[in-house]
């Protein structure tokens, strides 16, 4: 067996001293995430978060800068994540738009907000790539070079 991590990528964004994340079902009852997902065969990374965000939140997402790119395992399931997390702006929303299976919605969360419902998100990813965001991480996205 070969073994891969799980390669994805998250829109973080920041408006009007808020966050978007998006409220999900999960195995474990409602959890929060930013808009996120995987990466699909032949994607590159910035057309995955730009396709994810629209896909989950109904908003068109221009990303800008890389925030950070994360490693984590998550400790109750043999998975590894990379997780490549993206700043950027929003474009247009596409109000009426289905979103995808098992997303609540889009929600806006100051960072306040974010700490306190920590015991509700996916990953300990969410509220650190805000905090990433906030603490000024911005890399050009001439860092990521996509073949084929």
């Amino acid at each position: 067996m070969i073994w891969k991590p799980n390669v994805t990528v998250a829109a973080v964004v920041f408006r009007d001293g808020k966050f978007l994340l998006v409220e999900e079902e999960t195995e474990a009852g409602l959890a929060f995430n930013q808009p996120a997902g995987h990466l699909e065969p032949g994607e590159a990374l910035v057309d995955a978060v730009v396709r994810e965000a629209l896909e989950e939140t109904a908003y068109h997402f221009k990303p800008t800068h890389l925030v950070g790119i994360y490693h984590w395992k998550h400790p109750a399931k043999d998975i590894t994540y990379l997780r490549f997390a993206f700043a950027g702006e929003l474009r247009g929303y596409e109000a009426g738009r289905p979103l995808d299976d098992g997303i609540v919605g889009a929600r806006w969360l100051t960072l306040d907000e974010v700490r306190a419902t920590q015991a509700r998100h996916r990953s300990p990813l969410i509220l650190r790539c805000c905090e990433d965001y906030l603490a000024g991480r911005r890399y050009p996205l001439e860092l990521l070079v996509h073949y084929g």
